[in-house]
C-alpha cells in the first residue's frame, strides 16, 4: 500500500495522518492484509466492504490501533503521581477511587498505575478501595494486557528494585510476567469512546497517546467532551506529554503548570456513584 492510498482511507474515516505518519508502515502493512483476507484488490473495494459490514469496519479500527507504550513511559509523570497526586486522591476520597484507562493497549499503562498506587499503599499505609476500568477498541491487546507478560523492552524505564518486586523472569524467553497482585481488581472492556456512551464519575482518567494523536479534530473534540464529562469534581486527566487539549475546557486547570496534567474545578454537585464495571 503506499501513501495515497492510506491517506484516501485515514480522510474517509477521520483519522489524522499527522497522527500516523511516523507509525504509518506498520498500519499500512496490517490494512494490506486486512484487505488480503478480505479479497479486496483496491482501496474503493475495500471501502465499500467496510461500509457494509459493522464487524468489518470494527475489525478495520482494530487494524488501525497502535500499540506504543512501555511501563512507566514519562518517568516525570509517574513521579508526579507517586509523591503528589495519587497521595492527594486517596486522602481526599476515603472509600472508593476510580481509575479509568482509555485506550490501555497491552496493559503497561495500567499495571504501571497499580505499581504507584501499591508502591504509595505501602508508604501511607491506610488507602481507599481502587477500582480500575481499562478499555480499548482492540481485543487482541486486552487479551494480551490480562496475559500480563512483556518483552525485556517494555521494562526498560523500571527501576530494577521493582523489577524485582512486581515481575517474575522467564530467562529462557526473555519475559517478564506481572505479578498477581498487580493483576487483581482490574476490569478490562472492549470499549470505543468515539461512539460509546461513558458513566461514572472517575477520580482519575488517563487518555494518553491515543484519541488525541491519531484522530481529526471533529472525532477529538467529541470524545475529549466525553471523558471530562464522566471525570469527577477534582479528578484529574492525565493525556500524553506531546498532545494538546482539542478545545479549551473552563472546568480543567493545569496541575502545576504541566502540560499533559489537568485537574477539573471542584463543585459542590455531589457525585454520582454508577458501578465501572
Amino acid at each position: 500500500m503506499d501513501d495515497e492510498g492510506f491517506r484516501q482511507l485515514i480522510n474517509h474515516f477521520d483519522y489524522s495522518w499527522k497522527g500516523y505518519r511516523r507509525v504509518r508502515t506498520g498500519v499500512k502493512r496490517r490494512i494490506s492484509r486486512h484487505m488480503q483476507q478480505l479479497g479486496c484488490r483496491s482501496i474503493e473495494e475495500y471501502l465499500k466492504s467496510l461500509e457494509s459490514d459493522r464487524g468489518l469496519r470494527k475489525q478495520f479500527d482494530g487494524v488501525m490501533s497502535v500499540s506504543v507504550s512501555r511501563f512507566l513511559r514519562d518517568r516525570a509523570l509517574w513521579k508526579l503521581l507517586e509523591d503528589h497526586i495519587v497521595p492527594e486522591i486517596a486522602r481526599a476520597n476515603e472509600e472508593k477511587v476510580r481509575f479509568l484507562s482509555i485506550g490501555c493497549a497491552c496493559g503497561e499503562e495500567v499495571y504501571s498505575f497499580k505499581i504507584v498506587w501499591d508502591m504509595v499503599h505501602a508508604r501511607l499505609g491506610c488507602m481507599p478501595e481502587l477500582k480500575i476500568l481499562a478499555t480499548d477498541i482492540n481485543p487482541d491487546y486486552l487479551r494480551r494486557a490480562q496475559e500480563g507478560v512483556y518483552s525485556k523492552g517494555s521494562l526498560k524505564e523500571v527501576p530494577k528494585e521493582l523489577r524485582n518486586m512486581y515481575f517474575t523472569y522467564f530467562r529462557g524467553d526473555d519475559l517478564y510476567r506481572i505479578a498477581p497482585s498487580i493483576k487483581k481488581g482490574i476490569s478490562w472492556k472492549v470499549y470505543d469512546l468515539l461512539t460509546e456512551p461513558l458513566q461514572g464519575d472517575f477520580h482519575m482518567i488517563f487518555l494518553r497517546n491515543g484519541i488525541l494523536t491519531y484522530y481529526a479534530e471533529e472525532l477529538k473534540r467529541s470524545a475529549f467532551r466525553r471523558a471530562v464529562d464522566s471525570l469527577a469534581s477534582g479528578g484529574y486527566l492525565i493525556i500524553g506529554s506531546h498532545e494538546e487539549l482539542p478545545v479549551d475546557h473552563k472546568d480543567l486547570l493545569r496541575f502545576r503548570d504541566q502540560r499533559y496534567i489537568f485537574k477539573k474545578v471542584v463543585t459542590s454537585t455531589p457525585p454520582r456513584h454508577e458501578d465501572t464495571k
